[in-house]
């Protein structure tokens, strides 16, 4: 599949939903054998223009996660490349048993899309924001956890899906005009973490929105004489624990950033790493507290929750001081 400059200016301006959509429908032009299940979200997961242009290749379920999943093993036990998609609470918490057991201890393979995780449907309460599902599925034997950065990252994350042989959960956060961090195309490979920004300071982890974040807080960072680098972690299982040794031991500090809660993600994976380490730097997890907050639109949910770049700029300010 072709990824030009063109793609990506049109993947950051729909944001990651539709990116999958896209690339789903591209792939599907030459991959006849891929199937994609919607929860009664095709048009949320990007999905309409691959129901019309290929009936056979799309099925919708309904409000039925559940079913949703024991109809997606059933296929991926026939050989079909199958793809599920709903809403990220829906998609893991809703359906955790059959995930359980239909992919994690049976090992069909499917790959299943949470759509808009993290805040950005703040909107409409707690219900629909999701900050559980990457510790949730990574707690289940033979899922594989995806968390893209940007809308790129996301096209990266579906293609390359396809040819691993675990279930996976690719975990989408942002919205429409979601910012860029990868302006040309780049080697994915699961499992791999990927420097990004060189800094002798300190060393912040980011995954999802919050690599895009992070990299604007190292900026903020570098004015007051602070040199951060930056690792987006696509991948948070597997985990990449020789990039964590690699690194922890050459800072004064990591941070770990992200869109979830500070309990069982990304700040768990590295303090799970470091926890084998000799001699590793301290270490400070920025995510989500363990509480449910009230309704905003998605930036004022950040903001809420000290999740903007000005904000993770200055915790980290703040904790230098005690270091």
């Amino acid at each position: 599949m072709k990824i030009d400059e063109k793609n990506l200016v049109t993947y950051s301006r729909i944001g990651s939903r539709a990116t999958f959509g896209l690339v789903i429908l591209e792939l599907t032009k030459k991959n006849k054998n891929i199937i994609a299940i919607s929860a009664d979200t095709s048009t949320s997961a990007g999905l309409d223009r691959l129901k019309k242009q290929f009936p056979n290749n799309f099925l919708d379920v309904g409000i039925s996660e559940q079913n949703l999943i024991g109809v997606a093993a059933g296929l991926a036990s026939e050989g079909f490349d199958v793809f599920t998609t709903t809403f990220a609470p829906f998609q893991t918490m809703r359906c955790c048993e059959q995930i359980r057991v239909n992919l994690g201890y049976m090992k069909h393979k499917v790959c299943m899309v949470g759509l808009a995780s993290g805040l950005v449907l703040g909107t409409l309460g707690f219900t629909h924001c999701c900050i559980e599902d990457l510790s949730i599925m990574r707690s289940i034997p033979n899922i594989t956890v995806l968390s893209p950065a940007d809308c790129l990252e996301t096209a990266k994350a579906t293609i390359a899906s396809i040819e691993h042989k675990n279930p996976i959960y690719i975990r989408l956060t942002g919205g429409s005009n979601q910012p860029m961090v990868y302006k040309k195309d780049y080697n994915f490979e699961i499992g791999k973490g990927i420097v990004l920004k060189d800094g002798d300071d300190i060393a912040i982890f980011a995954t999802g929105t919050m690599v895009h974040e992070s990299i604007e807080a190292s900026n903020i960072l570098q004015t007051k004489g602070v040199s951060a680098k930056i690792i987006n972690m696509h991948t948070i299982k597997p985990f990449d624990n020789e990039l964590v040794e690699k690194i922890s031991k050459k800072v004064k500090l990591i941070i770990t950033v992200e869109e979830h809660s500070i309990i069982g993600g990304l700040g768990s994976c590295v303090a799970e790493a470091k926890s084998k380490i000799k001699n590793s730097a301290p270490h400070i997890a920025i995510g989500l507290p363990q509480q449910f907050g009230k309704s905003e639109i998605y930036r004022d949910m950040l903001k809420s929750h000290n999740l903007t770049a000005p904000q993770i700029a200055q915790r980290i300010l703040d904790e230098l001081n005690n270091v």
